[in-house]
């Protein structure tokens, strides 16, 4: 018996039903979702922390995801906040390819952070404050309305 085939991992997925820069959605508790991005797995939790969205439908890119409701941006490897209006990071849960399968550890007892490099995230200053971080990664679209983007840049597709 696989380490994969007991808790705390959990099968997500087959590889070839997460594309490129695309996710797949896990209903858990909390919701999760696995993401692929230049050829890596990653799983972050689903929701956005700025506002309750889904991070599945987001924008995918040199592994970081845009949520669509207003444009906060997440590394996926750290899940660190890289753009307002988020500022809280999101948690991280370890991915494991076992041939064509995709599982996930989710393990609630942790701190849920995932060490690794992502730069430009933003972090709150002593005083509590948030400042505004540069927005360091390109973001697009992914699903069917992939071109869908405004004069400013900012895609409003859905996946």
């Amino acid at each position: 018996m696989s380490e994969y085939t007991r808790e705390p991992w959990i099968r997500a997925g087959r590889v070839d039903e997460i594309p490129e820069d695309q996710a797949l959605r896990l209903d858990t508790t909390p919701p999760v979702s696995v993401f692929r991005s230049a050829g890596e797995f990653f799983c972050v939790d689903d929701t956005c922390t700025h506002e309750d969205f889904s991070l599945a439908d987001g924008w995918v890119e040199d592994g970081a995801v845009e949520c669509p409701l207003h444009l906060a941006k997440f590394c996926l490897r750290t899940g660190a906040a890289l753009a307002a209006p988020a500022f809280r990071p999101l948690a991280t849960h370890e991915v494991r390819v076992d041939g064509t399968e995709v599982y996930v550890r989710l393990d609630r007892d942790g701190d849920g952070r995932i060490e690794g490099p992502c730069a430009g995230g933003i972090d709150a200053d002593a005083d509590g404050s948030h400042p505004v971080g540069a927005d360091v990664l390109g973001s697009r679209t992914v699903g069917a309305d992939s071109g869908a983007r405004d004069a400013e840049g900012a895609g409003h597709g859905v996946a």
